[in-house]
C-alpha cells in the first residue's frame, strides 16, 4: 500500500526534481478532494529528500534542508498553479497535484503529479476496437492526465488486438502525446505554442502540430482534425468540455472508465455552444463592460486585459476591471451596473454558467465577436485566450459614424455610444443633468424593474434611488447625542429597575 501511495503521488520523481534543480523552499498545491492525502505526502516526500541528501553529503561535506509547504483554498481555479499564493512563502517552485489545465505560469517552475486513475485496459481497447472498426475515418485518442500512466498500455493492448484481427484494412489509431510534468515560466507570451502551429520536422516533413490542455499530437500536411473522429479516455469534466467546445465540428464519443462504457450521446454538450451564442448577442447591446480577472499566474493575462480594455473603449462602451477571486452570483450583484463581464481565466474554468447571475459572464474570444463590428461566428470557438494574443488585432471604432447596428433581442436597430474619449470629454455637471432625464430604472407593464441606458458607473449610480448614508448637507452644525441601554440583552439595567 505504501509503494502504491508513492507511485500515486509520484514522491520519487518529485523528490528528484527538487533535488536535481537545489530548490530551498517548495509548496505542495493540493485541491481540496486530495487535501486529506497532504501529511502523508509530506511525509514521504521529506523521507525521500533525506534520502538523497544523505547522499550528497558524504560527497560535498554538507546537507541543506527543504522547506516544504502545503497549500489549499486556492484565491482561483484549483486546476492552476497558485503562484501567488506560493510568492506568500517566498517558495521556488510549485509541486501541483491533482486535475490540473496546465496553463503556462509566470514566474515559477512547476512539476505536476496527475494522479493514476485505475482503468480497465482491456475493455477500452475492445471498446475502441469496435468503435474504430464501425467507422472509415481514423481515430485520434485524447485523454484525461490522470489517465496518461495507462496510455503506454493500452497502445500496446491495441496493437495485439489489430494484429490478431484479420480485417483489412486495419483500423488507423492515433494518440496524443503525454506532456512532461516539468514547466518552466515562460518569458515570452507570444512564443508559447497555441492551440495549432505549423510544425516542420527534422526528415523534412512538415505539417500541423495541436495542443490542447497538455496534450499534443501533430497532422500530416493538408489534413484537419475534421477529417478525424475523437476518442476521449476520461470523465465528463472541464477538460472534456474544453475538447468538445473547440473541436466541435468533429464527431466524438467518450469512454467512461468508471462505468467501462462508451457514451455517445453529447447533446447537452452541444447545446452549450447554443447558450454562447446567445450571450454574444447579450454583450452585443451592453453599454459598460466588467472584466473579471480570473488569474493571476497564467502567462499573459496581463497582455489580454489589455487588449480587452482597448477593444471594449474601441467600440464606445466603459470598461471596469474587477478583481474577486472566484465568482459568484453574490459577488457580481455587488456591481449592477455593468451589463456584461468577460471572464479572463484558463481554458478549463472560462466558461460560467450564468443563468443565476444578473448579468451575462462571457469569455474573451466571445467578446472579440461581440464588440468588433462586422464580425461573424463561423462556428469555430477558442478557449485558451493565449491563442488571442497571437492574433492578429482586429481595427474597432475607426469610423467616425458608424450605422445603426440590428439587435436580434430587442428586434430594431440600435445605436450605440459615441467612443470613450468623447464621453470623458463631457463636463461632470452636464453628465449628471442628463442623467437625471434619463430614465435609468425603468417599470414595465408587469412592475419589474428594467436596465436603462447608462454610460458608466458614475452616471449609474447618480440615478439610483438609493445611495449609501450620506450626511444631510443642511444642517451642518453638531447632533445631540443619546445615552443607549447598558446590560444584557436578557436584562437591561433600565427593565431591572423597572421590576423591582
Amino acid at each position: 500500500m505504501a509503494m502504491d501511495f508513492e507511485s500515486n503521488y509520484d514522491i520519487a520523481a518529485s523528490a528528484q526534481f527538487i533535488h536535481t534543480h537545489n530548490f530551498n523552499r517548495v509548496a505542495l498545491q493540493f485541491p481540496d478532494n486530495l487535501l486529506k492525502d497532504s501529511t502523508r505526502v509530506v511525509t514521504a516526500l521529506r523521507k525521500r529528500l533525506q534520502s538523497l541528501k544523505k547522499i550528497d553529503a558524504t560527497e560535498s561535506g554538507h546537507e541543506t534542508n527543504v522547506g516544504l509547504f502545503v497549500m489549499a483554498d486556492t484565491a482561483y481555479g484549483s486546476c492552476c498553479v497558485d503562484e501567488v499564493g506560493a510568492s506568500h512563502i517566498n517558495a521556488d517552485c510549485v509541486i501541483h497535484y491533482g486535475h490540473t489545465c496546465f496553463s503556462p505560469t509566470t514566474t515559477l517552475p512547476s512539476f505536476f503529479v496527475f494522479g493514476k486513475a485505475s482503468i480497465c485496459v482491456a475493455d477500452c481497447v475492445e471498446s475502441m476496437s469496435k468503435y474504430a472498426l464501425t467507422n472509415s475515418k481514423p481515430i485520434m485518442v485524447l485523454f484525461g492526465l490522470e489517465y496518461a500512466h495507462s496510455m503506454q498500455q493500452i497502445k500496446e493492448a491495441l496493437l495485439e488486438s489489430s494484429m490478431s484481427c484479420r480485417l483489412d484494412p486495419k483500423p488507423e489509431v492515433y494518440f496524443a502525446d503525454v506532456p512532461s510534468s516539468v514547466m518552466f515560466p515562460s518569458k515570452d507570451i507570444k512564443k508559447i505554442k497555441g492551440l495549432q502551429e505549423l510544425a516542420c520536422g527534422c526528415n523534412g516533413e512538415s505539417g500541423t502540430t495541436y495542443s490542447i490542455g497538455g496534450l499534443t499530437w501533430k497532422l500530416p500536411q493538408g489534413q484537419s482534425m475534421d477529417d478525424y473522429l475523437l476518442f476521449w479516455i476520461g470523465l465528463d469534466d472541464s477538460a472534456f468540455a474544453n475538447v468538445v467546445l473547440t473541436f466541435n465540428t468533429c464527431e466524438i464519443v467518450r469512454y467512461d472508465a468508471n462505468e467501462n462504457q462508451m457514451v455517445t450521446d453529447l447533446f447537452q454538450q452541444r447545446r452549450i455552444l447554443k447558450r454562447r451564442y446567445y450571450l454574444v448577442e447579450r454583450a452585443k447591446d451592453a453599454n459598460i463592460v466588467g472584466i473579471l480577472v480570473g488569474t493571476l499566474g497564467v502567462a499573459g493575462y496581463l497582455h489580454i486585459i489589455n487588449q480587452m480594455k482597448e477593444l471594449i473603449t474601441g467600440a464606445g462602451k466603459k470598461a471596469y476591471t474587477l478583481v474577486m477571486g472566484k465568482p459568484n452570483p453574490a459577488k457580481l450583484a455587488n456591481f449592477p451596473e455593468c451589463d456584461v463581464f468577460i471572464y479572463v481565466s484558463c481554458a478549463q474554468t472560462a466558461l460560467l454558467d450564468s443563468k443565476e447571475y444578473l448579468a451575462p459572464v462571457i469569455t474573451p474570444y466571445e467578446a472579440m465577436i461581440a464588440f468588433n463590428r462586422g464580425s461573424q461566428w463561423t462556428g469555430a470557438y477558442v478557449m485558451e485566450f493565449r491563442d488571442l494574443i497571437n492574433l492578429p488585432q482586429m481595427e474597432v471604432g475607426d469610423q467616425e459614424e458608424e450605422e445603426a447596428r440590428f439587435s436580434f433581442l430587442k428586434g430594431g436597430y440600435i445605436e450605440d455610444f459615441e467612443n470613450q474619449e468623447n464621453v470623458e470629454q463631457e463636463k461632470e455637471a452636464l453628465a449628471l443633468v442628463n442623467a437625471t432625464e434619463k430614465a435609468l430604472q425603468l417599470r414595465n407593464n408587469s412592475n419589474a424593474l428594467m436596465k436603462g441606458n447608462a454610460k458608466s458607473g458614475a452616471e449609474f449610480l447618480a440615478n439610483r434611488s438609493y445611495q449609501g448614508l450620506n450626511m444631510p448637507s443642511e444642517n451642518t452644525s453638531p447632533e445631540p447625542y443619546l445615552i443607549g441601554r447598558r446590560g444584557r440583552a436578557s436584562g437591561y439595567e433600565d427593565e431591572n429597575n423597572k421590576q423591582t
